[in-house]
């Protein structure tokens, strides 16, 4: 896979607030976007900087990648007329983390009108499964003038 940050089209995630843009989680953790479509979502955030006391990746931050790579595989899945919001998110961490990179790659597991459910598979440097998540995200029509 090249390394290169996707590109995000002017509305293409419906609704976004853009006067949020500059207090997303996603920045601080260092998420980086690579690879946007409605059948596949990557992305990678530095072990570097995301620890915890122990020196290990931090949960959260395993948490925070499979929100941020499932809500985006909603929202695109869901289309510009409509919104995707989180519901419910579960997370499985299989093995530690104390350097390098991890990659998230979020995959649809069913796409309905009223859900959209994603698992995102993290795994380290070696390519080998760190985490494993499922998150649910509700889909509602967004209100008019929104």
């Amino acid at each position: 896979m090249t390394e290169q940050t996707a590109e995000i089209a002017p509305g293409q995630f419906g609704g976004v607030d853009p006067a949020a843009a500059g207090q997303q989680l996603n920045d601080k953790i260092g998420l980086k976007l690579v690879e946007l479509t409605p059948e596949r979502v990557v992305g990678t955030i530095p072990v570097e900087g995301n620890l915890q006391p122990y020196g290990l990746l931090h949960g959260g931050a395993n948490a925070t990648v499979a929100e941020a790579l499932g809500s985006v595989l909603a929202a695109l899945n869901a289309g510009p007329e409509r919104a995707a919001m989180g519901l419910e998110l579960s997370c499985t961490h299989h093995r530690a983390v104390r350097s390098g990179t991890v990659t998230g790659v979020a995959t649809p597991l069913h796409v309905g009108r009223g859900t959209i459910t994603a698992e995102i598979v993290l795994t380290d440097d070696e390519g080998r499964r760190t985490c494993t998540a499922r998150l649910t995200c509700v889909v509602r029509d967004r209100p008019p003038g929104a």
